[in-house]
């Protein structure tokens, strides 16, 4: 077989098999001494915070839930074993059943960008609030309060928010993980 270049390609699976999924082709690409075609096999995860017991907790998620990107020179055999493995559904393009069709450079780099950026923004939570809009206090002295929000202060990541308390409105100065929108 003529050397062939790296392409990335995509492997749809069962959502939720894909960490099996890629441990049974690198067991197989090992049993089959084919380790040298494939230089890598990626999981695009972002990282997803949540407050549970009022602890912020941080988790990984899948990115393309049901997807698993491989870099390989692919030949028929390849495909094959591929294909036939539990928990793999298909190769992403190409005719049913055809030869899989790679992503183009783009695609690759925007996919590989945007995991680089994931994991790069480690403490970056996107939560988009709006001036007036009702949240609920979900952690801290005042949790289980219903506020307002007065302000937002979107580089310190915080809210200004107003909670009636006996009748009063009272300032609050939160963070975004300790409001959750109603």
């Amino acid at each position: 077989m003529a050397t062939k270049e790296m392409k990335w390609y995509v492997v749809k699976t069962i959502s939720g098999k894909e960490e099996k999924v890629k441990k049974y082709i690198q067991r197989e690409l090992e049993l089959n001494k084919m380790s040298k075609f494939v230089s890598q096999i990626l999981i695009p995860t972002e990282k997803v915070y949540q407050i549970k017991n009022g602890k912020k907790v941080n988790k990984e998620r899948n990115f393309f839930p049901g997807y698993i990107l491989l870099e390989a020179q692919l030949f028929a055999e390849l495909i094959h074993m591929i294909r036939n493995l539990t928990g793999v559904i298909t190769f992403l393009g190409g005719k049913r059943g055809g030869e899989p069709l790679p992503l183009r450079k783009q695609e690759v780099n925007r996919i590989l960008g945007k995991v680089d950026e994931l994991a790069l923004e480690d403490e970056e939570i996107n939560i988009p609030y709006v001036l007036g809009e009702s949240v609920k206090v979900i952690d801290g002295p005042f949790n289980g309060f219903n506020a307002v929000i007065e302000e937002i202060n979107e580089e310190k990541r915080k809210l200004q928010v107003m909670v009636k308390i006996f009748g009063r409105k009272t300032p609050l100065e939160l963070n975004y993980m300790q409001v959750d929108k109603i």
